[in-house]
């Protein structure tokens, strides 16, 4: 399959949602590199939908016009465009590095402030939704680029992503994935300790559902929330506590730089931050609802029973 523009790209970062968005890039006809990692299954996978696999991120570079990052966090972000045969030593005039990433807005200001002077655009696009709909391309994504860049870039998000929202400029994306994050994490603080409650108040979680679900106060994510709690499926959302207490930092660290009064921001943090001291760095953001009854005393049944993470 050829080419639909001139574009090449470039992947770093092929988790539970990059590996989902590289293989929608390739298959629908994209030159592909990707930067080989430990975890060599999903390599292999895309390696045989037609990926070239290189061993250095400069390389990456040296091969594509477009470069998307898919990582964990700001200083994920910042090693690979400034380390040691970094993004920064094989970017090439014109080229657009993407980071669809959740990192800390100051972190991309500054990126892309160094980038600048190299010809290359940092533009930030983080995602919303889950890695069923990184496979499937159906992501949401809001954009902080340029109106030149975002309509060079555009074609190539609509490859792997189906609600797209160019927000403004560099940074924008970033600013408002935290607002976003910041509301549906809010929402797990929030069932989280509704759900100890009515535990101790003797109310079941199942007779807790009948009321909320199919009712104003139901939506995509308590449904999902609710998945480990009721049927103890444990892959219902796959965003781990501890990536979840990362962002709510980076969302207090604009809360104070905004000089925003953040009780709210503040409440919803410190949840994750019980079950961040608790253990529960790699379990997933609905057995919050677990750490919360723990916390209360809850240790009976199924508040008690958690999969082992290494």
């Amino acid at each position: 399959m050829t080419s639909p523009t001139p574009e090449t790209i470039g992947f770093i970062g092929l988790g539970l949602m990059g590996h989902g968005i590289a293989k929608n890039i390739v298959e629908k006809g994209y030159p592909l590199t990707i930067l080989g990692r430990r975890n060599r299954k999903p390599i292999e996978d895309l390696v045989s939908r037609g990926a070239h696999e290189v061993l250095s991120a400069a390389e990456v570079a040296r091969r594509s016009s477009i470069v998307f990052l898919c990582v964990t966090s700001s200083r994920d972000v910042e090693e690979i465009v400034r380390g040691p045969h970094g993004l920064s030593e094989g970017a090439t005039p014109g080229s657009i590095v993407v980071d669809c990433s959740t990192s800390d807005p100051n972190s991309t200001i500054a990126l892309a402030t160094e980038l600048k002077p190299l010809g290359v655009a940092f533009v930030d696009a983080p995602l919303s939704r889950t890695p069923k709909e990184a496979w499937e391309g159906t992501l949401d994504t809001m954009v902080g680029a340029s109106d030149e860049v975002f309509t060079r870039l555009k074609p190539v998000l609509e490859t792997w992503a189906g609600k797209i929202v160019h927000i403004g400029a560099t940074g924008d994306g970033h600013r408002m994935k935290l607002i976003n994050n910041f509301i549906s994490l809010g929402y797990a603080a929030l069932y989280a300790e509704a759900l100890a409650l009515a535990e101790k108040v003797g109310i079941s979680a199942e007779r807790f559902d009948n009321v909320i679900r199919g009712g104003r106060m139901d939506c995509g994510f308590y449904q999902t929330f609710m998945r480990w709690t009721l049927e103890g499926d444990e892959n219902a959302h796959r965003f781990t506590i501890a990536n979840a207490y990362k962002d709510l930092r980076y969302l207090g660290a604009m809360e104070d730089a905004a000089g925003l009064v953040d009780s709210m921001g503040a409440t919803v943090k410190n949840a994750f931050a019980l079950a961040s001291a608790a253990g529960g760095d790699a379990h997933y953001v609905p057995m919050l609802a677990t750490y919360v009854a723990r916390a209360n005393g809850i240790t009976d049944g199924r508040w008690d029973e958690l999969p082992k993470k290494e």
